[in-house]
């Protein structure tokens, strides 16, 4: 019986090491850190920015033939913006 308990005593920290992201996002999940209108709007022209530069440079050297349809519409919709 002492065996088991030392077994659990052992286990549960091992347990709870390898588990400890899953644990941290459960009990403290990430938080917007936008704090005013303009931080969000910063932060989302950063990120279309971001969007616009990955499906550029995805298009490489033989320009807009490289990319798919879909990729195709969404930089039309960003370049408008």
């Amino acid at each position: 019986m002492i065996e088991i308990v030392f077994l659990f005593i052992i286990l549960i920290p091992i347990i709870l090491f390898f588990n400890r992201d899953w644990i941290k996002n459960k009990f403290y999940p990430k938080q917007e850190k936008n704090y005013t209108l303009d931080d969000k709007f910063n932060s989302d022209k950063r990120e279309k920015e971001k969007e616009i530069d990955k499906l550029l440079s995805k298009m490489g050297k033989n320009g807009i033939n490289d990319l798919s349809t879909k990729d195709r519409k969404r930089l039309d919709e960003l370049s408008k913006m």
